[in-house]
């Protein structure tokens, strides 16, 4: 089914929702630590997003099927992961797909940062993952600045500043950004500060 599906763009928000719901239930319970890897944050949101009676099924670390038909001693070793992917089967018997890649972000680290746009951005503009959303864990330094003068600014430096991440409004998300590829179009971002364990 083609992205522009209104059934698929619907399946879509119901995933960000369940996601953002996800966050939100991590920043109440607080039961993450800044310090942690970016798979402890994205299985803590798969728990919490399994765990609701919902029909879409979650996983994390999802290998994604072969690039070709043929299959060599090893393939199953070197198949992409993605960090999330959410699936549901319609009456049709039609699977719907949902697929986000998350990266860890710190104000202050250009690693990180680059991170998200080499390992993150790139993997979903070059058609290595199939088209979702990026979502950013931000676990020190101030949002804006991390996005506007880190990605951004990084974005600039490697000659494409027409795919630098636009802030937009969205009912469910605080932080929520969108980029524009010439090559799948726009891509969204959905930023979760971790940075305030205190309150």
């Amino acid at each position: 089914m083609k992205i522009s599906s209104p059934y698929r763009k619907a399946f879509e928000d119901d995933c960000i929702e369940l996601v953002v719901n996800a966050y939100n239930l991590a920043i109440i319970e607080k039961k993450y630590q800044t310090d942690w890897l970016e798979n402890d944050f994205s299985e803590l949101l798969k728990e919490y997003i399994n765990n609701r009676q919902f029909k879409i099924t979650c996983e994390t670390e999802k290998k994604l099927p072969p690039k070709t038909e043929i299959l060599e001693k090893g393939y199953g070793d070197k198949l992409d992961r993605i960090d999330f992917y959410f699936s549901k089967t319609w009456r049709t018997m039609k699977r719907f797909e949902c697929f986000m890649e998350a990266k860890r972000l710190k104000e202050k680290d250009s690693n990180l940062k680059s991170a998200y746009i080499k390992e993150g951005m790139d993997r979903y503009i070059s058609e290595k993952y199939p088209i979702g959303c990026m979502i950013g864990y931000l676990v020190e330094g101030d949002v804006t600045n991390t996005i506007d003068k880190g990605v951004n600014k990084l974005l600039n430096k490697y000659n494409r500043s027409a795919e630098t991440l636009k802030m937009e409004s969205h009912n469910l998300v605080k932080f929520y950004y969108e980029s524009n590829h010439p090559e799948i179009g726009i891509l969204k971002h959905l930023i979760f500060d971790f940075t305030n364990i205190s309150n």
